[in-house]
């Protein structure tokens, strides 16, 4: 098979020939995205061309997803800002009550993900998602009108269960519509909500606290309603708006369908795209090393992410302020984690480069919880959250891309990043309980054990570096004797990533 360019994801005009022969001669056995045999050759774009093109599918997908997550994101930790508004006292969550609640987000949520992936495909990504969306929309508006602990703890594992799809799902989804060199940003515009309604969270709760009182419910319940509701409309919209893959997209010309679906299947990474689903994928992607490896990266990231955000509206309420100054502190944090995520995402798609940002953004996370571990004045450790939230969430997006942009074959790739982010998000029920009341103001253990998570990125992310690295080294000499084994095109889709074609990102 003609492959993408060992260092480049600009194909050659030699490779481009070779590669639309090899489009047509398979044609007849890819179906994976329903429909691609009928498509037409695959039109020679120019690099301004194509940018339009992917930016018109930018305008069709970003928007609808990245409104999905900020909701997603808003109900699953809005709990931290009804916490500050009589939940804890109308609920009686004296003791650990409080982060059982959390915890049992987490466990089910964690072991939908996998499965979900895989029944993406089956029900489309146009029903799939904007369905679960309501559903979730629906636990959390009935949330609002509970009144006891095991109503909550029941509540918070059917939230887990209905939101377990979507983000595994979504991340899945883009790897279907763009290259590799084009995936974070598009992960990262995605992630952004989730940075934004951080933002909004603290707005919100400090709006809606206004409401208190009113038809007997208190502030806490009110938010729980109001933001349920809104997602709710958020997924009945999406069953309208949203396309499922390349090949059926409505909105593009069959010549863009045809360009997108070739530049995805003859992408570096994408080797093994027109592949059909077999018990094999899953066990390749559950056998893989590099899996295993990236789940330590995404658990050093995750954890604190989810420890600042459940806990940041209590962190700042300990450092004198009232409970609405608090909710209105934790905005501005967010704020500047969303513009340093842009920014991340921009030039590590530019650059080609995932670690380099990640272990910036990681050092960020060392850097806020060292200060906010230490006796600083307030003041100084306010500051620290803004190393706290702008490390995790700029750097969270490229975990994720990093990973994807490295399994090749759809089925592995849905598998694989469906236990990294399954796995890892146990630290998210680790994170739930680190943060006890009783360790108020200081959170000593909160904080240590954060930075022990921490110390994982570390160690994991020069592991894989220096392990990607002499692989790619290995493969370019092999290349380069001319002794290398001739492989069909068949043999290098069914090696994936292990291909001797295939490069490693760094």
């Amino acid at each position: 098979m003609a492959g993408a360019p060992k260092d480049s994801s600009t194909p050659t005009s030699t490779q481009i020939d070779t590669e639309k022969r090899a489009h047509h001669e398979h044609a007849e056995r890819l179906e994976d995205f329903g429909g691609e045999s009928s498509l037409p050759a695959p039109p020679n774009l120019s690099e301004e061309e194509e940018r339009r093109l992917y930016h018109k599918i930018d305008v069709r997908l970003m928007p609808i997803l990245s409104v999905m997550y900020l909701f997603s994101f808003l109900d699953r930790g809005n709990i931290g800002n009804a916490k500050l508004q009589g939940l804890i006292q109308q609920l009686d969550l004296y003791g650990n009550r409080f982060n059982i609640a959390l915890t049992m987000y987490f466990i089910p949520y964690c072991i939908f993900e996998c499965p979900a992936n895989l029944v993406l495909k089956k029900f489309r990504p146009s029903i799939w998602l904007p369905s679960i969306t309501v559903a979730w929309g629906i636990v959390m508006t009935l949330m609002g009108i509970i009144k006891t602990y095991e109503q909550l703890v029941a509540m918070r594992v059917l939230l887990g269960i209905a939101e377990a799809g979507l983000f595994p799902g979504v991340v899945y989804y883009l790897t279907l519509w763009y290259p590799r060199q084009k995936l974070q940003y598009r992960i990262g515009l995605f992630f952004g909500a989730a940075s934004m309604a951080g933002a909004f969270s603290g707005l919100l709760a400090y709006g809606i606290s206004f409401m208190g009182g009113t038809r007997g419910l208190l502030g806490w319940s009110w938010i729980f309603i109001l933001e349920g509701i809104a997602t709710v409309v958020v997924g009945i919209v999406a069953f309208v708006v949203m396309v499922d893959f390349p090949s059926t997209a409505k909105f593009l010309t069959p010549e863009e369908r045809a360009f997108v679906v070739w530049k995805k299947k003859y992408d570096n990474s994408s080797v093994g795209e027109d592949e059909h689903f077999a018990f094999r994928h899953i066990v390749s992607a559950f056998t893989d090393w590099q899996v295993w490896a990236h789940i330590g990266v995404y658990m050093s990231i995750i954890a604190p992410l989810y420890g600042i955000t459940l806990f940041l509206p209590s962190i700042i309420n300990t450092f004198g302020y009232t409970t609405t100054i608090s909710q209105l502190l934790t905005v501005p944090p967010y704020l500047v984690a969303t513009i340093v995520l842009f920014i991340f995402a921009h030039y590590s798609d530019k650059w080609g480069k995932r670690s380099p940002f990640i272990l910036f953004g990681l050092t960020m996370i060392l850097i806020g919880f060292s200060i906010n571990i230490s006796t600083a004045p307030s003041g100084v450790k306010y500051f620290g959250t803004f190393f706290v939230v702008t490390g995790s969430y700029s750097a969270f997006p490229g975990v994720v891309a990093w990973l994807g942009s490295n399994l090749s074959g759809q089925y592995k790739r849905g598998v694989g990043m469906a236990l990294q982010i399954g796995i890892g998000n146990f630290s998210g029920a680790i994170a739930s309980n680190i943060y006890r009341a009783r360790d108020s103001p200081r959170y000593i253990l909160g904080h240590g054990l954060e930075l022990m998570f921490v110390g994982f990125g570390y160690i994991a992310i020069p592991a894989l570096m220096y392990t990607y690295t002499k692989i790619n080294k290995r493969r370019d000499e092999a290349a380069a004797s001319g002794n290398e084994r001739k492989y069909t095109v068949q043999e290098l889709r069914d090696l994936g990533d292990r291909a001797p074609d295939f490069r490693y990102m760094l």
